[in-house]
């Protein structure tokens, strides 16, 4: 619709200026009080007219073609500008919304602001992993040095490998999540659905990780019905794992922890992973999931971790077209919420 008005607005603006000629060649072969014939007269108004027709055309297409090669220019520098990896670069957007150029320099502007934001992720994500790594490194290679002494008695020297052994399992675990988070992202890692119990699934995590919420002696609330899904078993046991870990971590000695998996009226399957502890302010949520964020970053040292689980978690639900979201109040409880649509790749069975 919108390109048969703008058909129709061209064609009345060649109709207008075709008769705006015409009647100004009339009016100049009247005003020269030429004698000749009808015919004649009417074969010189209508030659005059063309003329005045081509001449003006001309003259619009010669001015508009100079503000054409100008933003060419334009746009040629900004590129030149962009390839030496300036992205900070914008283009001025012509001011009347008709311009042919208009929608091509907003274009450009967008593709730089998204160049801009890659380029400053990029530097974040580099700082980020060169401070992970040289934490520990640092931990490494001053403990080492201080085992070289003579006097040490045998249980510093165990106490001082205890942690280099530490330090070093935390670069190990980082080099894997590094990996698998570039796997994941570009998509070529290795994805095979099968179906299976996704109840028997979430019990098996919580023996896997039965250590760390022992230890605390945090009560589990099972609230498990029996269903079955398809999708690839290894990742999702990582997406459970990782938030119950995360869970874990956060809730205080002798705490709870809530895992419930239900079928909502949207047809999806749904998992809550609940627990009551020191939760997320409102204005880290949205940040959750981002690479090596870190709520509390001085506590979440103390605690371990990379900042990565979430972000795996995160990417791998994405792949099986599914949803994961948090909710938190702060000290009273924080719900990791998984979602899948049946018709995607989940199927229910009530055994």
């Amino acid at each position: 619709m919108k390109n048969k008005l703008k058909m129709l607005f061209g064609f009345l603006q060649m109709l207008f200026f075709f008769v705006a000629s015409m009647s100004l060649s009339y009016w100049l072969i009247s005003l020269l009080h030429v004698k000749a014939a009808p015919f004649i007269i009417f074969l010189l108004t209508l030659f005059l007219g063309l003329s005045i027709m081509f001449t003006t055309a001309m003259i619009i297409h010669f001015f508009s073609k100079k503000k054409q090669l100008h933003v060419y220019l334009e746009i040629i520098a900004a590129l030149r500008k962009i390839s030496n990896g300036d992205f900070s670069v914008k283009l001025a957007t012509p001011d009347t919304t008709r311009s042919e150029f208009r929608s091509i320099i907003e274009q450009f502007n967008d593709m730089t602001s998204n160049l801009q934001q890659m380029e400053t992720m990029r530097q974040e994500f580099i700082s980020n992993v060169s401070h992970e790594i040289q934490t520990p490194l640092t931990s490494i290679k001053g403990f080492a040095q201080v085992l070289r002494a003579a006097d040490l008695s045998e249980e510093s020297r165990l106490h001082y490998l205890n942690i280099i052994e530490v330090e070093s399992h935390r670069l190990s675990k980082l080099s894997d999540n590094l990996l698998k988070l570039t796997s994941l992202e570009s998509e070529q890692h290795p994805f095979e659905k099968t179906t299976y119990r996704l109840d028997q699934q979430l019990q098996d995590c919580l023996l896997a990780t039965e250590p760390a919420w022992s230890n605390k002696e945090i009560e589990l609330d099972l609230q498990l019905e029996k269903m079955t899904i398809y999708a690839d078993k290894d990742l999702m046991s990582q997406v459970f794992i990782n938030i119950i870990h995360n869970a874990t971590k956060f809730t205080p000695n002798n705490g709870k922890i809530v895992i419930h998996n239900f079928r909502n009226a949207n047809e999806e399957i749904v998992i809550h992973i609940t627990d009551n502890g020191s939760g997320i302010s409102s204005s880290e949520l949205p940040y959750v999931f981002e690479r090596f964020y870190k709520a509390d970053a001085s506590r979440n040292h103390t605690l371990g971790g990379n900042g990565l689980g979430l972000s795996i978690a995160k990417k791998i639900i994405e792949l099986h077209d599914g949803v994961i979201h948090v909710t938190s109040t702060p000290h009273v409880a924080t719900t990791f919420e998984v979602r899948f649509h049946i018709k995607k790749g989940a199927q229910i069975a009530g055994d």
